[in-house]
């Protein structure tokens, strides 16, 4: 049987009651995202429906992946202004959308996405997304360090996400890079980078060939470390085209 190039988890952790936390995965577009709902009485996890699915009717409509997070905030804004009960609900995202050599990831808030790739010196782990929070600012500007970012009473405080009331457009940050032999992108939610550091990732990461065991074991990793929050943890390598397909399919 050929090995998934995908797979995701989603858990509502040992602390909270509700799953707030939303995974999309939709091969067919190439497009596969983590959206972390906020907002409480339920509001949050219908704030990051609503992203996902706002995301993945966009793209399938042909709108790139910035464009198509943009639709979403108008979205969530939407449902909360036809909704009294919604309002303040909101939602982070983070997203990948793969076409041929290249892949794109779109994010706003702190749901994050990783590189784990290939050098001349072994395995790395690369994060490509940049927080849009307040300990971030704090870092940039130079009033903490980055070991100090880790334990900061403030470091869930967002500066932006989908159904900000405050914002009628977000700042969608962005990068483009081009897939290399071996690549797996690792989205999550902050569930688990509040209780997994990057170097324990990392050597999760080493101690696993196979992307559906990795994502079993950051998500132990996190329950592990106390699973304060929920945990969303998806991992994706290059999407098979349609020769590698039928070699997939042999077995090949």
């Amino acid at each position: 049987m050929p090995l998934p190039y995908f797979s995701a988890q989603t858990n509502v952790g040992l602390v909270r009651r509700n799953n707030e936390d939303s995974i999309l995965e939709n091969p067919s577009l190439k497009l596969w995202a983590v959206a972390d709902g906020m907002g409480g009485h339920a509001s949050g996890e219908i704030a990051s429906a609503i992203a996902n699915s706002t995301i993945e009717q966009a793209v399938s409509d042909g709108a790139s992946l910035p464009d198509a997070v943009q639709q979403a905030h108008k979205a969530v804004l939407n449902e909360a202004s036809a909704r009294p009960q919604y309002r303040g609900m909101g939602s982070t995202i983070v997203a990948v959308h793969s076409s041929g050599h290249q892949y794109q990831v779109a994010w706003v808030g702190d749901s994050r996405a990783y590189l784990w790739g290939q050098s001349n010196l072994g395995r790395h782990l690369e994060q490509l997304s940049t927080d849009h929070s307040y300990v971030q600012m704090l870092y940039q500007s130079g009033a903490i360090t980055a070991k100090e970012m880790a334990t900061h009473p403030e470091r869930n405080v967002i500066t932006q996400c989908l159904g900000s009331l405050e914002l009628s457009a977000l700042k969608v940050d962005s990068v483009d890079r081009e897939w290399n032999k071996g690549d797996w992108l690792i989205l999550c939610s902050d569930g688990l980078t509040d209780g997994v550091s990057d170097q324990e990732i990392c050597n999760i990461l080493s101690a696993h060939d196979h992307i559906p065991s990795a994502v079993d074991a950051l998500m132990a990793a996190a329950l592990t470390a106390g699973g304060r929050d929920n945990i969303s943890v998806l991992i994706v390598s290059r999407p098979p085209t349609g020769f590698s397909r039928i070699l997939r399919a042999l077995g090949v």
